[in-house]
């Protein structure tokens, strides 16, 4: 069994998910070795107890993973792990990354720039006609658009983006021989064609309460930034908002009527600090005037700066870096390195990217 067969066949595994595996993977140094160890090493693994092991001992000689292969490229489905290079590079930053994506589609490099486009299933017309206008101009702009497939906003997100002529990916809480609703099955053969749906359940897995919540980290996590279009107070949608801060990714909303029980998710993120956007510009003010490696005048027309800032900003000036590496670059310790980026972030001096990454805004 190889570290791939290995990955496909601990993702139909019962009770046991990515962090777990992650930590057995440290301890054991592979994950097939989780297959042949005994009790005793597996229990030397970070938060895997007596109860995860018994389940794991149980389990490992029964799985088929060739046999879900077989099943999977019979239906025109593709499976990669974290060890293919065709494994999507931002999900390898997140904390918990699935152990297995199913691909009916293709997935492409221009994938990396994506935003997902999210809210409610319950929608008024006006969050169905701004979901489905910020898509098709982000498409036009060259975003890959990511959504959920489910009733309301994500539909309409992903209909905008095919008529916009980009690219979709479309990420369900369910396995994707269990499509859900039903009524997106042909909307669905559409962004196969023109992008990929995309789940982490193996096979015959029907969504569940549990499920949708599980999904909502993966589209966050493929996503430069989560645009959250309409939301009530208790939409799933704001899962994927909170996700999305935690990965390090980029929150905005669009807000809608102040009576509106449908926007009151969306309000409360803009009071929480989400970015408040009125079309498309707003976000390609964050994305699109990154500075580039190398690029001449990178330090010129700066508001005024104290000397540790000046020192972030030199060691950014020929590229990104990661907070580790800007703290042994520059010097400044850890703890006060956090609070300086804070301040140049809020000067519109640097922006944070997935990852814990800095980079330098174009001026």
């Amino acid at each position: 069994m190889d570290s791939r067969t290995a990955y496909i066949a601990l993702n139909m595994m019962e009770d046991i998910g990515p962090v777990s595996v992650r930590a057995l993977v440290t301890v054991l140094g592979s994950p097939q070795a989780i297959f042949q160890a005994d009790k005793g090493d597996l229990l030397k693994a970070e938060g895997i107890g007596p109860a995860l092991v018994e389940k794991i001992a149980s389990q490992r000689g029964h799985l088929r993973p060739d046999e879900e292969l077989a099943r999977a490229r019979k239906r025109g489905y593709e499976i990669i792990t974290p060890v293919d290079a065709a494994y999507p590079k931002p999900l390898l930053t997140i904390h918990d990354p699935p152990l297995a994506l199913y691909v009916w589609g293709t997935l492409a490099p221009e994938d990396k720039r994506a935003i997902a486009v999210v809210g409610s299933r319950h929608t008024t017309l006006y969050g169905r006609e701004t979901a489905e206008k910020f898509a098709f101009h982000l498409a036009k702009t060259g975003f890959v658009v990511v959504s959920g497939l489910a009733r309301g906003i994500d539909t309409a997100a992903h209909r905008g983006a095919l008529q916009g002529g980009g690219r979709t990916l479309a990420v369900l809480g369910g396995a994707l021989d269990c499509l859900y609703p039903e009524e997106n099955a042909e909307l669905a053969l559409g962004i196969a064609r023109q992008g990929a749906v995309l789940s982490e359940f193996p096979l015959g897995r029907q969504p569940d309460k549990t499920t949708f919540p599980m999904r909502n980290r993966i589209v966050s996590g493929l996503c430069m930034g989560v645009l959250v279009v309409e939301a009530g107070p208790t939409s799933g949608a704001l899962i994927t908002a909170s996700q999305a801060l935690d990965q390090g990714r980029c929150v905005f909303a669009v807000p809608g009527r102040i009576d509106s029980p449908a926007s009151k998710g969306s309000h409360q993120l803009i009071k929480q600090g989400a970015r408040l956007v009125e079309s498309v510009d707003d976000i390609l003010e964050e994305f699109e005037f990154l500075i580039p490696p190398a690029c001449h005048g990178a330090l010129e027309n700066l508001p005024p700066l104290n000397p540790d800032e000046e020192k972030i900003v030199r060691a950014l000036a020929e590229e990104e870096l990661d907070m580790d590496t800007l703290t042994r670059t520059t010097g400044v310790p850890a703890s006060a390195l956090s609070v300086l980026v804070l301040g140049l972030e809020m000067k519109r001096v640097v922006r944070m990217l997935p990852g814990r990454r800095v980079a330098l805004r174009r001026r």
